[in-house]
């Protein structure tokens, strides 16, 4: 069981930037796809990024292509997102998780189910 605790959150304007970090302790980081996901209240929980093992393939929803950035550090167990140009409707808790269910997978997946150890989240709030 991997733990994740994530980083970074804040209330800031519209157009700024804020990068999060999601620190991962007790499991083999570098073999696991990894994630940054986001819910608003009402909404249903959504991908924003995923990165596979290495970093070499990086899936984004489209509402953030362009602004947001996802990386990881596999040396120092760390995954980030770089937000920039932050709007309004960013505003949401972003959770990082990971998917430990097969370790080197090519590609990432991109469902909320598919992912098994979960940080507890950290609130983005983007003013106008």
């Amino acid at each position: 069981q991997m733990q994740l605790a994530e980083s970074g959150g804040g209330l800031v304007q519209s157009g700024d930037s804020l990068r999060l970090s999601c620190a991962a302790s007790g499991g083999t980081f570098s073999r696991y796809a990894m994630a940054w996901f986001r819910q608003a209240p009402g909404k249903q929980r959504e991908l924003v990024a995923a990165i596979n093992w290495r970093g070499g393939m990086i899936s984004y929803t489209d509402s953030v292509k362009g602004r947001f950035t996802i990386s990881r550090d596999n040396a120092k167990n760390v995954v980030y997102l770089q937000m920039n140009s932050l709007k309004p409707e960013d505003t949401a808790v972003y959770f990082c998780a990971a998917d430990t269910s097969f370790p080197f997978r090519p590609a990432p997946r991109t469902g909320a189910a598919e992912y098994d150890n979960w940080g507890q989240g950290t609130q983005v709030t983007v003013s106008s």
